[in-house]
């Protein structure tokens, strides 16, 4: 298998620049939202592993898995895997849960990680991914020629998020929710970044697909399955009297005489 194309910087080293704070406030909020209330057994984060994206879910068990273990973990997991991301060391239909920050872009095969997510995942059990999109004005500045580059990893390697849709579809994935984020231009200073805030909610109303990131959440669907869940009915409402009429009935059974009575 070759190797992937070498990050320009070291993504823990570029989490710790303001830019990498700005998305990282950006993906956390989007992860705490969609994990929230996805209900199973068993989590599992791939990747990025001084983070914890599963911290608001409520499973169980929750793992992570990836290329490298932390020394610190930035969680209490239940289990810490060394595998590949393209190769998970994981039973077919074994997860409820998967969280894949940044994972497809860090890998020379994307779509074998994402089929590796397919075949561990139940039915109707569900990923959430975040990435760089290529065509924010933060990619747009890679492409200018002497500018520095302002992400951790290489255009090449970016999936967008119309090709993330593709690749999703024919693995029989259903995205259900998704979210652009961080317009403000690729300012190297907090200060700059904060007279820029205004640019979150103009951009998600007026250039929304301009996000220098995107998290996205799907199911996997099975054909001929899908989750059961409770359906509640109310009783219907008596109307009005008819508690009364029952009653006036039973007493008049109860004072009846046996047919076979004598007098």
């Amino acid at each position: 298998m070759s190797k992937p194309q070498s990050p320009i910087v070291d993504f823990e080293q570029w989490r710790q620049s303001e830019l990498g704070q700005y998305v990282q406030r950006f993906e956390q909020t989007c992860f705490d939202k969609m994990v929230a209330d996805v209900f199973g057994y068993h989590a599992l984060q791939l990747g990025q592993p001084n983070l914890d994206l599963l911290r608001t879910n409520r499973m169980p068990f929750k793992a992570y898995a990836g290329a490298e273990l932390p020394a610190l973990p930035a969680a209490d997991w239940a289990g810490m895997v060394l595998a590949e991301p393209e190769f998970l060391p994981f039973d077919s239909q074994s997860v409820d849960l998967l969280v894949l920050p940044h994972g497809l872009e860090a890998s020379a095969h994307p779509h074998q990680v994402l089929r590796e997510v397919e075949r561990v995942l139940v039915p109707e059990g569900r990923v959430v991914i975040s990435g760089f999109n290529p065509w924010s004005l933060w990619g747009v500045r890679h492409r200018i020629p002497y500018l520095a580059p302002c992400l951790p990893q290489p255009l090449q390697t970016q999936v967008s998020l119309p090709r993330l849709k593709d690749w999703l579809k024919l693995l029989s994935f259903e995205i259900e929710l998704g979210h652009f984020g961080c317009y403000a231009p690729p300012l190297r200073s907090q200060k700059w970044l904060d007279r820029f805030a205004f640019a979150e909610a103009a951009g998600n109303r007026w250039w929304p697909v301009c996000g220098a990131v995107y998290v996205v959440s799907a199911v996997k669907r099975v054909a001929g399955m899908r989750l059961i869940t409770p359906r509640w009915k109310s009783a219907a409402p008596l109307r009005k009297g008819a508690r009364q009429t029952v009653g006036a009935t039973l007493q008049q059974k109860t004072s009846t005489k046996p047919f076979n009575e004598s007098d």
